[in-house]
């Protein structure tokens, strides 16, 4: 089986919490198979309903007037007897049931079960349902597996990890041996990906030629899901998430909507990118004028990046058996994929928990892959597939300005771990170690001197 972060997250949330919890993602990122494993584990009773293979369900929460009238249709619905305080009642595919907004708040009122609920970031529904007071819903955000979870999937030791974890921490080289043979273990990352059911068939099968057919079974499900929830707009929004693939492996990788159409505005194709983004299967990456804080003062909306949720189906997308051709390192491009990776990772490890990812591009400084707030300081990310690692004009230049006061920067690439002044070098699978960390100290006493 394959373990997933979010397991010790379901557990410590029903161990210390009496919310309902919504657990959300794009399609396939392992929500449900999540939720079963852990519900099964810690209640006794688990009863489950799916809005879309139980549509009739979602008349049980048609204009609700309160707790006890749900729990009755409900108990009819199943017919079977709940049982208080050991049972958990899972809801899954909640954005076809626009009424569990309001349902979900007398549920947890009445306080005789636990409620969690899982939903693919589609449809208006979804959107509404996360309004939900504090009080009476968590919510937890799924993606695909990231680098360390699919180190562990494929049987890297625990030992391992802790090495690369400690050299990370000290900044100080990792093993040769161990290195080398973790470079290799991105490369197949890159091919493989993070989704679920792909790296399960790696697992089974060890044949990457399943493995595609799984990519693109969920890139057709992705599609299918634009024509169902999108009808007026799915031309557009499929012609959009087409090309993301070619614009990323272009020379600056910036979204150019000209590629759309010669006559292309991006007011009239901003809805289109916004639903990309708003089902969880594109991530986006916006320009940021100055690497300041805060970076969303600066944020470019017109101007951005557009990576995949998951580096695997991107080289689905490449098509041309370039799964060979990267396991037997013939002549690609690595910078697109290395940085989607990125990307990927930074999403999940809450980089964009609290506003978006940004990059930094001017003519007369140059780009810098990506700027992130870390720590309550301004961290900007090189990515580097080649040797070239050491050559980024647009890092001097913005580490070299005192107007922007950068006390660090990070460089991703396949050499060991250096350390020069203010640039650290880590190798690409060191993005697995870096988590988004807030200033949490906001301890602040104010003076009342002469004010008593």
């Amino acid at each position: 089986m394959i373990n997933r972060k979010a397991y010790n997250f379901l557990r410590e949330f029903f161990a210390n919490e009496k919310r309902a919890l919504l657990v959300t993602g794009a399609r396939q990122v392992g929500k449900t198979f999540t939720i079963r494993t852990i519900a099964k584990e810690v209640f006794e009773q688990v009863i489950e309903i799916n809005f879309i293979e139980q549509p009739d369900a979602v008349e049980l929460f048609s204009q609700p007037k309160s707790a006890e009238d749900i729990l009755m249709r409900l108990t009819a619905f199943i017919r079977r007897k709940l049982v208080p305080g050991k049972t958990l009642i899972f809801f899954d595919e909640v954005q076809e049931c626009d009424e569990m907004v309001t349902a979900i708040k007398f549920l947890v009122d009445e306080g005789s079960y636990r409620y969690v609920m899982s939903g693919s970031l589609l449809g208006v529904e979804l959107k509404d349902l996360r309004s939900v007071p504090v009080g009476y819903m968590g919510e937890l955000e799924m993606y695909p597996l990231d680098l360390e979870e699919f180190s562990k999937a494929v049987g890297i030791g625990e030992e391992v990890l802790d090495h690369l974890k400690d050299c990370y921490e000290k900044q100080q080289p990792v093993d040769n041996f161990i290195h080398q043979r973790m470079l290799e273990l991105v490369t197949l990352y890159m091919i493989v990906g993070g989704m679920p059911a792909a790296v399960q068939k790696y697992l089974d099968t060890n044949n990457l030629r399943n493995v595609l057919n799984e990519q693109r079974d969920i890139i057709r499900t992705y599609k299918r899901d634009i024509t169902k929830y999108e009808k007026e707009r799915k031309l557009q929004i499929e012609e959009i998430y087409n090309l993301i693939p070619s614009e990323l492996n272009a020379k600056n990788k910036r979204f150019i909507l000209k590629e759309l159409s010669e006559k292309a505005r991006f007011a009239r194709y901003e809805s289109g990118f916004l639903w990309l983004k708003d089902a969880g299967v594109a991530l986006p990456t916006y320009n940021v004028e100055a690497p300041k804080m805060p970076l969303l003062l600066n944020k470019q909306r017109n101007l951005f990046k557009l990576f995949l949720n998951d580096v695997g189906l991107l080289a689905a997308m490449y098509g041309g058996d370039i799964q060979v051709r990267l396991l037997n390192n013939l002549n690609v491009n690595y910078g697109a994929a290395f940085e989607n990776l990125v990307a990927q990772e930074l999403y999940a490890h809450g980089f964009a928990i609290d506003h978006d990812l940004f990059y930094f591009n001017s003519k007369k400084q140059g780009e810098l892959d990506f700027v992130v707030e870390h720590q309550g300081e301004v961290l900007p990310i090189e990515v580097k597939s080649g040797k070239d690692f050491e050559r980024h004009r647009a890092l001097a230049n913005i580490m070299g300005n005192e107007e922007y006061a950068i006390p660090k920067a990070v460089v991703f690439c396949q050499e060991n771990i250096q350390v020069k002044e203010r640039l650290v070098y880590l190798p690409i699978y060191m993005t697995m170690f870096l988590q988004y960390e807030k200033n949490e100290d906001l301890t602040y006493h104010f003076d009342l001197t002469g004010l008593k």
